[in-house]
């Protein structure tokens, strides 16, 4: 199993909402690799966004307990998130992608949960293939 469990905005988004086609995916992929799960402040955001104001409770409730945790510092990866964005800007690549697979960069035995099928074409150190959980 892995011991870095990381969480995208999409895999939040189907795990809180009942009505999101990869509900029963995420729901799934919970209890396999189950908290805690680290993600980055640009997850948090999107999440709350596409969520609205109905699932920020339940947001909130990942967050209080520490189920979801923010493990990612920006300040300290400037240069690596700016240049996997420059890099995959054909694709493109957004800010949160950017800053979860340096994620996978710095932390062991890393894998995301994920519903964005992009991290199939990102690379991790240029070559490696990111580790990473998607819906069928």
């Amino acid at each position: 199993m892995a011991r870095n469990v990381l969480v995208d905005a999409g895999f939040v988004v189907a795990l809180l909402s009942s009505r999101d086609a990869h509900h029963q995916w995420a729901v799934t992929q919970a209890s396999e690799l189950p908290p805690p799960w680290s993600t980055c402040e640009a997850v948090l955001s999107e999440a709350f966004h596409l969520l609205g104001k109905l699932g920020t409770p339940n947001l909130g409730a990942l967050l209080r307990r520490g189920a979801l945790q923010v493990t990612f510092t920006f300040t300290e990866n400037v240069e690596p998130v700016m240049k996997l964005i420059e890099k995959y800007s054909n694709v493109p690549m957004g800010f949160a992608d950017a800053c979860l697979v340096r994620m996978t960069e710095t932390l062991a035995d890393p894998i995301i949960l994920t519903t964005d099928q992009d991290f199939r074409v990102y690379r991790r150190h240029s070559r490696q293939v990111v580790p990473c959980v998607t819906p069928e």
